[in-house]
C-alpha cells in the first residue's frame, strides 16, 4: 500500500532529526503524478523518495526541505489534470513532477504554464517542446535523438531500407521524420511505414503482419511503441514467422530501456538502443538499496528492475531540490491573485506562482554530477551523450556495443540475430532474386535464354555476365540466389512493368535507358578543343604584348592612361583573330610579328572551318537528307527503335525493312534499297558498334538521332540493389573487369575514326613554335636597342635603384620625350 502523506512526513521528519538534519528548514510543497498502478510508476516513486532522503542527507544545513505529494493518474488523461488542479489549488505546491506518459503530461503542461508553476515530465514525446513551454523541464532524452544511433547501426549493416513499425498515437509516429533524415543521412530510407493502434486485438495485429509479409519490400524493422503494446506485437510477429532467420528487428527507446520489465520471450534477436549509464561504484550500491526498498513497498512484484528512467527521476528531484533552495521556493503567499473558494478544479481560481518565474529557469539549465552520469538539462532538456546498443538473448539484454556523435558505432557489433544465427540478414525481402529476361533471337551477344530438359531458365550473355559479377561483389550477394525468368515480349516496356505487377524484382538484358532528345547549342567550340582554345588565347595575350612593348615608346595609337593601353594592346590582339584590327602599326620589328602571327591564325581558321563543317555535315545527316527519298531504312524488329521510327515525321517519307542480326545488317547494306536491302541502318550504339567491329572498313556511323543512356537493369522503385549495383558497376569499370567481360563477348573492339574529333594544340606545334621564336627574336632586338641607346644610365654612378627606376621611365615614356628626361636626370646624376 501507498505510504500516505502524513505517514511519510513523519517519516521524513524522523529521518531529518536522527541524522542531524536542520529540524527548521522550512517545507516545500511538491506535486508528483504517477501512474501508480503500474511497475514503471512504482519505480519512479521509490526513485524519487529515496532521491529525497539522500539529498537532504548529504545537505543537512539546507534551509529548504521538499514535501513530496504523491498522486495516482491511474493512467488515464483527465485524472493526472484532476490531480494537477488539486495539488495547485489545495496543496499549492510550487513544482509538479510529472506525468510518466506523453499524452496526460500535455495537459498538465498546459496548466503549468497558465500558473507559470514548473513541470517535470519524464515524457519523451517531440510533442511536448521545452522550447514552445516555458515552464516544461523535459527530464528524460528526447527520444527524436535516437534517430541517429538508429540510423548508424542500419548503416553498419549495409542495409539500405527499413519498414518504420509504429504505435498509432502521436507520440508513436514522431520519430518517423527524424529517423527518415536520418536514414537519408546514411545512404538509406524508410521504404514503408504501418501504424499499429494501441487499442488493437492480437487478432487484428497477426491480420497487420500478414499483410506486410506479403507486400513486403524489406526484411528489416524499426519498432517505436510503448511495452505495453510492444509486448503483444512482438508475440504476434513470433506466430507470423517473422523472428526467424533473415529477419531483422531494432526497437527504439524507450522500449528498450523497458525490456527489463516486460514479457520478452518472443523478442529474442532482437536489437536496441538506449542511454548508455556507467556502472559506477554508487550506481551499484544504489540499485542494491533500491531492489530492498522496492520490494518493501511491493512485494507482490518478484523481480523488480531499474532502469535508466529511474536514475534519470533520481537526479531530477535533486535538480528541484537545489533549485528550491537557491530561490528560497517556500515564500508565502505562494500564489498571486488567488480567488478564495470555487470548486476543487476551478483552474482561474488558482491565481499565478510567486516563486515559478524564478524556479523554472534554475530547472530548466541545470548541471550536476548524478547517478545517470553527468546531468545536463539546456533549455529545459536533457541533453544525449553516449547510446548503448543491447540485444535480446534469453531472459535479458546483452551490451553488444555503444555509439557517440563522435565516434559512431564503436566496435563490430557480435550479435544473435532472430533463428539464433550469427549471420546479419541481408535487408532483402528474400533470399532467391527473380530476374526476368527478354527472349532475344537477334543478338545473342547481350542476353541469350534457354531451358534445359526440366525447364529451368539459363542466361547467358554479356549483360548477364555484368549482372551477376555486380552482385557477387556486394556484401551479401553470396546469399542471394538468382532465378531466371524469360519472358517474350515485342516492347521491352511489356517487361519492365511486370516488376510493378510484382511478378519479378528485376529485368536484365538489352534493356534501353531512354531521355529526352536535345539539340547542341555548343557546337561550335567542338572544332578546337579546349586545350588549344586556351593556346589560342595565350598567343594573342603574348602577342599583344610583344606588339605593345614594340610601339608603344612611337606609336600614339598604343599610348596614352594604362587601361586605355591594355584595352588597345588585348583590342588589337583578339581582333587579329577575324582579321579586324585597324590600328596602324611603325615598328619594322611589329610588321614582323604580326606578319608570322597573321599566318598562324590564318591556318587555324581554316583549319577551325573545315572541322566545323564537317560536324555541321554530320549533324545534317541526323536527318538522313542524304538518303533519297523512298529509299529503305533497316532497324531490328521488336525494339526501341520501332516505335520511334513509326512515330518519327522524319522518317514518314522512308520505307522500312526489318533485320534481325549482324550479317543481316552487313547484307542489307551491301545490297542496296533496290536489290532488298537498305540505304542505312537505325539502331541502338551497342548493336551498331558490334556492326562496325567487323566492318569497321566499309561503313560509319554518324551521331546519335536520339540521344539515350545505354542499356542499364531495372529494379522497383526504392530497391536497394539500385544503389549497390551501379556502384559494383562503377567499381568494375575502374579495376578492369568490365574490360574482361567485354573482351569475352565482344573481343576486342575495334576503333574506327571517324575524323571529327576536336583539333588539339599537338597538332599545331611547329606552327605555334614558329609564332612565340618569331615574337621573342623581336622583343630580344628591341631591348638590345633599348639598352644600347640608354648605356649612359647603365654606366653612371648611380644605385642599382636609382638605374632601374631610370629605364623604367624611358621604357614607359613617349621616345620622343624621353631624351629630354632622360639626359636631365643623367646630368643631375653626374653633378652629384
Amino acid at each position: 500500500m501507498p505510504i500516505s502523506k502524513l505517514t511519510f512526513f513523519i517519516f521524513l521528519l524522523l529521518f531529518h532529526f536522527a541524522n542531524g538534519s536542520n529540524a527548521t528548514a522550512a517545507k516545500v510543497d511538491v506535486g508528483i503524478i504517477l501512474d501508480l498502478q503500474t511497475p514503471l510508476g512504482k519505480m519512479y516513486k521509490t526513485c524519487i523518495s529515496m532521491a529525497i532522503e539522500d539529498f537532504y542527507f548529504k545537505n543537512s544545513n539546507y534551509s529548504t526541505v521538499i514535501v513530496p505529494h504523491f498522486k495516482d493518474s491511474s493512467k488515464d488523461v483527465v485524472s493526472a489534470a484532476s490531480a494537477a488542479i488539486d495539488l495547485l489549488k489545495n496543496t499549492q505546491v510550487v513544482a509538479i513532477w510529472g506525468p510518466q506518459t506523453s499524452i496526460q503530461a500535455d495537459f498538465v503542461i498546459e496548466i503549468g504554464d497558465k500558473v507559470e508553476v514548473p513541470i517535470v515530465s519524464p515524457a519523451t514525446s517531440l510533442s511536448l517542446s521545452p522550447h514552445e513551454s516555458p515552464y516544461l523541464i523535459r527530464s528524460s532524452w528526447c527520444f527524436a535523438f535516437q534517430a541517429k544511433a538508429i540510423a548508424a547501426v542500419v548503416k553498419n549493416f549495409g542495409w539500405r531500407e527499413v519498414f518504420f513499425i509504429y504505435e498509432d498515437t502521436k507520440y508513436g509516429s514522431g520519430l518517423v521524420q527524424f529517423l527518415a533524415e536520418e536514414l537519408l543521412n546514411s545512404n538509406s530510407f524508410v521504404s514503408s511505414r504501418n501504424a499499429v493502434s494501441p487499442s488493437a486485438e492480437n487478432d487484428e495485429i497477426l491480420q497487420q503482419l500478414n499483410e506486410i509479409k506479403k507486400k513486403l519490400q524489406a526484411k528489416v524493422f524499426v519498432v517505436h511503441m510503448l511495452p505495453s503494446l510492444a509486448s503483444r506485437f512482438f508475440q504476434m510477429a513470433k506466430e507470423a514467422g517473422m523472428m526467424s532467420k533473415g529477419y531483422a528487428w531494432i526497437v527504439a527507446d524507450p522500449l528498450t530501456s523497458l525490456l527489463d520489465s516486460e514479457g520478452i520471450e518472443a523478442m529474442q534477436g532482437v536489437i536496441g538502443v538506449k542511454a548508455y549509464i556507467p556502472k559506477s561504484d554508487e550506481v551499484i550500491s544504489f540499485v542494491r538499496r533500491w531492489k530492498k526498498r522496492f520490494y518493501e513497498e511491493n512485494p507482490e512484484i518478484e523481480r523488480p528492475e531499474l532502469n535508466v528512467f529511474g536514475l534519470w527521476a533520481y537526479d531530477s528531484i535533486a535538480a528541484v531540490a537545489e533549485s528550491v533552495e537557491r530561490v528560497r521556493a517556500d515564500a508565502s503567499p505562494r500564489f498571486k491573485n488567488m480567488a478564495r473558494g470555487g470548486g476543487s478544479i476551478d483552474l482561474e481560481a488558482i491565481g499565478t506562482s510567486n516563486s515559478g518565474p524564478k524556479l523554472a529557469p534554475l530547472i530548466r539549465n541545470f548541471m550536476s554530477k548524478g547517478l545517470s552520469g553527468d546531468y545536463n538539462i539546456s533549455d529545459g532538456q536533457l541533453q544525449p551523450s553516449e547510446f548503448e546498443i543491447v540485444n535480446v538473448i534469453g531472459n535479458g539484454v546483452n551490451t553488444v556495443g555503444f555509439w557517440t556523435v563522435q565516434n559512431g558505432v564503436s566496435k563490430d557489433l557480435a550479435i544473435i540475430w532472430p533463428g539464433k544465427t550469427t549471420i546479419a540478414p541481408n535487408g532483402l525481402s528474400g533470399s532467391k532474386l527473380r530476374v526476368g529476361v527478354p527472349i532475344n533471337r537477334t543478338f545473342d551477344e547481350f542476353v541469350k535464354v534457354e531451358k534445359d530438359e526440366d525447364g529451368v531458365v539459363k542466361a547467358t550473355g554479356f549483360c548477364i555476365d555484368v549482372f551477376e559479377e555486380a552482385l557477387q561483389s556486394l556484401a551479401y550477394g553470396d546469399g542471394l540466389a538468382i532465378e531466371y525468368i524469360a519472358f517474350e515480349v515485342e516492347n521491352y516496356d511489356d517487361l519492365v512493368y511486370q516488376i510493378f505487377l510484382q511478378n519479378i524484382d528485376a529485368v536484365v538484358g538489352d534493356v534501353t535507358i531512354t531521355n529526352i532528345k536535345t539539340k547542341n547549342a555548343w557546337i561550335f567550340m567542338k572544332p578546337l578543343t579546349l586545350g588549344l582554345w586556351l593556346t589560342i588565347g595565350a598567343f594573342c595575350i603574348f602577342t599583344g604584348f610583344v606588339v605593345w612593348v614594340l610601339e608603344h615608346r612611337e606609336n600614339t595609337a598604343f599610348a596614352g592612361p594604362a587601361m586605355q593601353q591594355l584595352g588597345t594592346t588585348l583590342w588589337f590582339s583578339f581582333s587579329t583573330l577575324v582579321f579586324s584590327h585597324k590600328e596602324n602599326v611603325t615598328s619594322n620589328l611589329t610588321r614582323f610579328v604580326v606578319i608570322v602571327w597573321l599566318f598562324v591564325v590564318l591556318v587555324l581558321t581554316s583549319s577551325y572551318n573545315a572541322n566545323l563543317t564537317s560536324m555541321l555535315t554530320v549533324q545534317q545527316l541526323k536527318s538522313i537528307d542524304m538518303i533519297k527519298k523512298g529509299e529503305y531504312i533497316g532497324h531490328k524488329n521488336g525494339s526501341l527503335i520501332t516505335g520511334f521510327l513509326k512515330g518519327s515525321a522524319v522518317f514518314n517519307n522512308y520505307n522500312l525493312r526489318y533485320f534481325g542480326t549482324i550479317e543481316q545488317y552487313e547484307d542489307a547494306l551491301s545490297k542496296g534499297s533496290r536489290n532488298g536491302g537498305a540505304a542505312a541502318i537505325v539502331d541502338e550504339i551497342p548493336y551498331l558498334k558490334l556492326v562496325l567491329g567487323k566492318h569497321c572498313d566499309k561503313y560509319t556511323m554518324i551521331d546519335p538521332i536520339y540521344k539515350t543512356s545505354g542499356f542499364g537493369f531495372a529494379f522497383r522503385k526504392g530497391s536497394p540493389l539500385v544503389g549497390d549495383v551501379s556502384i559494383a558497376i562503377l567499381e568494375m569499370k575502374e579495376n578492369g573487369k568490365m574490360d574482361l567481360i567485354t573482351r569475352r563477348w565482344f573481343g576486342a573492339q575495334v576503333c574506327c575514326a571517324d575524323g571529327l574529333e576536336g583539333l588539339g594544340p599537338d597538332r599545331f606545334t611547329g606552327l605555334f613554335l614558329i609564332a612565340g621564336v618569331s615574337s621573342s627574336m623581336a622583343l630580344a632586338a628591341f631591348f638590345s636597342e633599348f639598352f644600347y641607346e640608354n648605356r649612359d644610365i647603365l654606366a653612371s654612378s648611380a644605385s642599382v635603384k636609382e638605374k632601374l627606376q631610370s629605364l623604367a621611365r624611358a621604357f614607359v615614356e613617349r621616345k620622343d620625350e624621353g631624351l629630354t628626361t632622360v639626359g636631365i636626370e643623367m646630368q643631375e646624376a653626374n653633378n652629384s
